[in-house]
């Protein structure tokens, strides 16, 4: 079974920086597609931003040009760092690992909350 495992909460105030890892297990995420998905309170859950076994990268319009995603292949770990936080940021941020034997629904680590005070 994959695992997915990310770090503990984060707590920032506005316009600060946070970098959250992302370590998997049994699988490689070089070898899969890995994204980071949010789901802020009374909102729906959404896609973030995604990295390729290529390396490409999507971001959602939302998080453009303040977060980056990227990977250590060596410590087989995503990381999602995220600067200029806004308090809209505040939410569950989830990664996820799409395999070609599960590329629907994926495998999802169990969340990790980043709050941004004012």
């Amino acid at each position: 079974q994959v695992q997915l495992v990310e770090a503990g909460g984060g707590f920032v105030q506005a316009g600060g920086s946070l970098r959250r890892p992302c370590a998997g297990s049994r699988r490689s995420v070089r070898g899969n597609t890995c994204n980071w998905h949010r789901q802020g309170p009374g909102k729906q859950r959404e896609g973030v931003e995604s990295i390729s076994t290529s390396g490409s990268t999507k971001y959602g319009d939302s998080v453009k040009g303040r977060f980056t995603i990227s990977r250590d292949n060596a410590k087989n770990t995503v990381y999602l760092q995220m600067n200029n936080l806004k308090l809209e940021d505040t939410a569950a941020y989830y990664c996820r690992m799409v395999t070609p034997t599960n590329p629907i629904k994926g495998y999802w680590g169990q969340g990790t909350q980043v709050t941004v005070s004012s």
